[in-house]
């Protein structure tokens, strides 16, 4: 496991762990670290545990959590390499041939969901969980989508190497367009934390 000393005022002296995560178990507490992440409502979080639930019986799909020393889920990523008849490749393949990416749904891992709680933000956490997960692809390439917004994640995204694909990509029932992203692995290494 990799281990990230807490620092910082938040909250001090704490200790987190990177290692394997039985999501399927633990998926209440790691939808609870998005719901704080992302902003969720409870019909948000009732929705994504059954699709989570399913991806990860998706072959290859696997996850990595960011524990404290206590237990606490304060983290998570997970991802499986990507299939063209999953629902979220055929809603961006439209989008990804206009731009000339199509050939990227094909021999890439597709990162499904990296969150971390924010009091543990801009630790290097999500780096660690992303290049963690990334490491032990077999692909040659990941994708991942994120809202179309200059944000903290995107610019970790970028930091890794990832680069635009297709923006303003509307998924059905998300109020704000997504941006998919692609990046050749392994993903780069940088010293400065970003996630």
């Amino acid at each position: 496991m990799l281990r990230f000393p807490g620092s910082g005022s938040r909250i001090p002296d704490d200790d987190v762990f990177l290692g394997p995560l039985d999501l399927a178990a633990r998926v209440d507490e790691a939808l609870a670290v998005q719901a704080h992440a992302f902003g969720l409502s409870d019909d948000e979080i009732s929705v994504r545990r059954q699709i989570v639930l399913r991806h990860l019986t998706y072959p290859g799909a696997r996850a990595l959590g960011a524990t404290r020393a206590d237990g606490r889920l304060v983290g998570f990523v997970y991802g499986m390499p990507n299939d063209r008849a999953h629902w979220w490749s055929t809603v961006v393949q439209p989008y990804l041939r206009l731009q000339g990416h199509d050939g990227w749904l094909d021999g890439s891992f597709v990162i499904t969901e990296l969150h971390v709680h924010p009091g543990y933000q801009n630790r290097g956490i999500g780096r660690g969980l992303i290049t963690g997960l990334t490491d032990t692809a077999a692909q040659p390439r990941s994708i991942l989508s994120a809202i179309d917004i200059e944000s903290p994640a995107r610019a970790l995204y970028r930091s890794l190497g990832y680069r635009d694909l297709a923006r303003q990509v509307q998924f059905p029932s998300a109020p704000k367009p997504y941006a998919v992203m692609g990046a050749p692995l392994p993903l780069l290494r940088r010293e400065e934390p970003y996630g």
